[in-house]
């Protein structure tokens, strides 16, 4: 049989097609790549997402927005002066991406609208902080990827 142009890309092309066909029929077939939902409970947590959302967005529309900043004490958030500290009820978490066991949740406890994280609870190195409180039955959520 004599090669030719024709021949080798139609060679060539057969050998891509059952290389990838190689990999689909893997990808399906191997229990190791699941291709389930992520959680059972989807269009449950779907609902809840939703619930954030809103309380994320009545947070931004507070007509002052919370303030985060480093002091030398550690991480102060300061609510906005509209709320009364007394009716705000909810828990703060800190969520360390690069170490699990660093991760932590507290009840709010506010002093004259701010709240102080310690320094001797915080190292170095990027943070999430989720808050999550209640005002007069509204639900509100603060979300911000901090570096310490």
């Amino acid at each position: 049989m004599k090669w030719n142009w024709g021949t080798g890309i139609v060679v060539g092309m057969s050998c891509f097609i059952g290389f990838i066909l190689y990999f689909v029929i893997t990808m399906i077939t191997d229990q190791r790549y699941s291709h389930d939902l992520v959680t059972e409970e989807y269009y449950e947590k779907e609902m809840y997402y939703q619930n954030e959302i809103d309380a994320e967005t009545n947070a931004n529309n507070l007509s002052e927005k919370i303030v985060s900043k480093r002091t030398e004490n550690g991480w102060m958030i300061t609510f906005p002066s509209q709320l009364n500290v007394e009716r705000i009820k909810g828990k703060m978490f800190l969520y360390r991406p690069s170490n699990q066991v660093l991760d932590f949740e507290t009840e709010l406890s506010l002093s004259d609208h701010n709240l102080l994280i310690p320094d001797n609870k915080m190292i170095g190195g990027r943070w999430n902080i989720t808050i999550d409180w209640t005002y007069d039955g509204q639900s509100y959520m603060y979300k911000e990827e901090i570096l310490y």
